[in-house]
């Protein structure tokens, strides 16, 4: 071992080249963090692969081919947009029904430890349910007419009853002549501490979901169908000081290491634990950061070369 390095630094040329690999090995990381994933932009929390972004969110949105997706215990969802203004993450659920297409749903819920919620706008709407078994029909509910009939009455946003009567005037849920006393109106709040909804439990066969009326309540065509979510930086939700410079230095934020440590990862795909400018934020003084020095380490390996030969 001592004869080869003997012969590897026997000239002053090998010296300086195996001491420019090494500079550049410890301060160049191959990871480039994407600032997009297809038309969705990509911010903290959110980094889409592993290695950026905040570690407690990678588990549940990521970027897989070009299409941005949230995973839960009960599937995988597309992201269609995000309000980082606002904290809010919109989803869809293919396998839901809408004003286009009626279809058998297995529902939906978030996991119980997640750090998403859902948002007040989230509306969900129950179809098709079973006013003899399911358990949205309280047993002792019981509303009679004019003429002595009675009936259960399903324990549902009274208020919703508008937008039963407005999914009913769909084209694909009139001619499946479902019942519209099956159609129940629920809030994500009824959907338990695991916001888990559950509809071979519920005893229905599909459900619809919108977060905005767009402007026309009766023209549930033009809803926006499908769930917004809200989300939170921490308990405090304060945003991270150290990302808040990184990102204002035209870095990503991201994490490395077994304890998931704050790193800022730079245009050139090199990381730091500050920014991407010279020094730090709070450093009055100008100093070379790793992927700066690793740069100038490229820049000046030519000239190097031609001095020593």
């Amino acid at each position: 071992m001592k004869l080869i390095m003997m012969i590897l630094f026997s000239t002053p040329t090998v010296f300086f080249i195996s001491l420019f690999l090494l500079l550049l090995s410890s301060s160049v990381s191959s990871q480039l963090c994407p600032r997009n994933c297809g038309k969705v932009p990509l911010r903290f929390p959110f980094g889409g692969i592993p290695g950026c972004g905040d570690p407690r969110f990678q588990h549940y949105v990521n970027c897989d081919q070009e299409s941005l997706t949230f995973t839960t215990h009960t599937g995988s969802y597309p992201v269609t947009s995000i309000d980082y203004e606002k904290q809010v993450i919109y989803i869809s659920d293919p396998s839901m029904s809408t004003c286009s297409c009626t279809q058998p749903s297995k529902g939906f819920g978030l996991d119980w430890d997640a750090p998403f919620d859902f948002h007040d706008d989230t509306i969900f709407v129950l179809l098709d349910c079973s006013s003899t078994s399911s358990p949205i029909y309280n047993p002792s509910d019981i509303s009679s007419d004019n003429i002595g009939n009675s009936s259960k009455v399903p324990s549902c946003d009274t208020g919703g009853v508008p937008i039963c009567n407005s999914l009913y005037s769909c084209r694909p849920i009139s001619t499946n002549n479902l019942p519209i006393s099956t159609c129940c109106v629920y809030a994500p709040v009824d959907l338990g501490p695991a916001f888990d909804m559950d509809l071979e439990t519920l005893k229905c066969s599909s459900y619809s979901s919108f977060y905005s009326f767009n402007g026309r309540e009766s023209d549930p065509n033009s809803w926006k169908y499908g769930m917004a979510l809200r989300y939170k930086f921490n308990v405090k939700n304060e945003f991270p000081s150290p990302c808040d410079y990184c990102e204002r230095s035209f870095g990503v934020c991201g994490y490395t290491g077994a304890y998931n440590s704050f790193i800022c990862n730079c245009p050139s795909g090199l990381n730091t634990s500050t920014g991407c400018l010279f020094g730090g934020p709070y450093n009055t003084g100008s100093t070379f950061l790793p992927w700066q020095t690793g740069a100038w380490l490229v820049y000046c390996l030519p000239w190097l070369l031609v001095w020593l030969l």
